[in-house]
């Protein structure tokens, strides 16, 4: 291929999306590393915004602490995922920094840049967060002009548990217990109680 689109931010996500292109396809003209910034933060705001209002935000922050530190954060994190790209031979990388709703901005750089594919990760929303929030490597998928590669992350062994994991594991657990408790009273006489 001869060039690549890879979305990036600092999720469990986009590092399976460098791996997959790592893995799978190694090589490229070029490689397009987009960070996208979400000057509103993670809120519902971002599809409540137009055109208009987007551009007034963007410049009502420049120059701000808050967007300084964002840039500072597409910075580290486009410089960690680059370097791991050159690691694996590639050479011809090019690093882009955009801001505002993240959909819209990879499929704008898509375009402008001529991608022949877009790797990004998957996000780990519920489905009611999904439902309310919508899905950034979906809607990508969905309107995008090119293949879309949005490689699955799997729970590792040494992923911590949160909490639904505990809860879970105890419910497997009794469920369990009391399957085999009833099934040895059923072997012993033929009947539950007697």
């Amino acid at each position: 291929m001869k060039k690549i689109l890879i979305a990036i931010d600092e999720t469990k996500g986009s590092r399976a999306a460098l791996s997959a292109f790592s893995n799978e396809i190694r090589q490229a003209g070029e490689v397009v590393l987009l960070h996208v910034e979400r000057l509103e933060g993670k809120s519902l705001m971002t599809a409540m915004l137009g055109d208009a209002e987007l551009s007034t935000l963007k410049e009502a922050l420049k120059g701000s602490e808050h967007k300084e530190a964002l840039d500072i954060k597409a910075e580290g994190i486009l410089a960690s995922c680059k370097k791991g790209i050159e690691a694996g031979g590639q050479t011809n990388i090019k690093i882009m920094v955009r801001d505002g709703n993240p959909v819209d901005e990879i499929l704008k750089v898509a375009d402008e840049e001529s991608a022949e594919a877009i790797i990004l990760g998957e996000s780990r929303k519920t489905f009611l967060s999904r439902l309310f929030t919508g899905s950034v490597s979906r809607d990508v998928e969905k309107a995008a002009k090119v293949p879309v590669l949005i490689p699955r992350i799997f729970p590792s062994c040494e992923a911590p548990y949160n909490w639904k994991d505990a809860y879970l594991a105890f419910v497997v657990f009794t469920i369990v217990f009391l399957g085999l408790f009833l099934l040895g009273l059923v072997a012993r006489d033929g009947t539950f109680f007697h």
